[in-house]
């Protein structure tokens, strides 16, 4: 019986050597697993340190999400860090690739900074509670005219309160190559609170994750945070070539970024 034991201990490793598609479902099991443990962990910190509901608890989620990478065996490469350096509320937009986005997001977090995300998040256990507990601002994404009360509700919460908004304007996850046509509740928010914008961009995962093909290697990803676009004076009419100005620069960086990448590790064979 005790022999038993040891083919499960003797069986992980073996498959994680010889099987990819093993340490695909391996680290995504990992992945979801741990951060729904350490989401527990959080909520009684989050409930001591802030009574409830609070930005502030972002914090408490960022201090104890850092390490996952390590786990993971990816590393993150950032650039352009001044421009963080911008006093009062801004809206940050990001590209969106998968659920590791968090850990890049985590990593370059700024203080007073939370998401907007999808309203479903909410259901997903210990997480969607720590999630509310962020702060984080859930909007139904198949109906429109909420998404837009909840922008301008947002852009006066984030005046209000002096906060920092992220936002995925693709809207979706997207692991194709390039970045999907930007949806427009981020500019909006941006316009009607008149505060900047702050792209950040993340770089191709393909170099380490396919999903289709279920790869998860170890890798590199490069975070390039590029400077502020102003939206002072800017009304709604303006909303639509801010989105084409951001969609433009993002688009750059991420081809620049991500040949860098693939040159220095080569990509995946599929």
């Amino acid at each position: 019986m005790d022999a038993l034991w040891m083919i499960p201990l003797l069986l992980v490793p073996f498959l994680m050597w010889t099987s990819s598609t093993f340490v695909f479902y391996f680290k995504k099991c990992f992945y979801v697993a741990w951060m729904m443990l350490l989401a527990l962990l959080a909520i009684p910190l989050c409930i001591l340190k802030s009574g409830g509901r609070d930005v502030e608890n972002m914090r408490i989620i960022r201090t104890l999400v850092r390490h996952v990478k390590y786990f993971l065996g990816l590393r993150f490469e950032v650039s352009g860090w001044e421009h963080l350096q911008t006093e009062g509320p801004y809206v940050i937009i990001s590209n969106h690739q998968s659920s590791l986005d968090v850990l890049g997001l985590m990593e370059i977090l700024p203080d007073r900074c939370t998401m907007i995300a999808k309203k479903e998040l909410i259901y997903a256990g210990t997480v969607g509670l720590i999630c509310w507990l962020g702060g984080i601002v859930f909007i139904n994404r198949k109906k429109t005219s909420d998404a837009k009360s909840v922008m301008a509700d947002a852009a006066q919460t984030m005046l209000d309160e002096q906060i920092r908004l992220w936002v995925f304007p693709e809207g979706t996850r997207n692991q194709r190559g390039d970045l999907l046509p930007f949806k427009k509740g981020a500019f909006h928010l941006a316009v009607q609170a008149q505060v900047p914008i702050i792209p950040v961009v993340f770089s191709s995962y393909s170099n380490f994750y396919l999903r289709k093909e279920k790869q998860f290697k170890s890798g590199t990803i490069r975070l390039k945070i590029l400077p502020k676009i102003e939206t002072k004076g800017l009304t709604s009419e303006d909303v639509t070539s801010l989105s084409d100005k951001s969609f433009d620069v993002m688009r750059s960086a991420f081809m620049e970024i991500s040949d860098s990448v693939a040159r220095c590790n080569g990509p995946l064979k599929h």
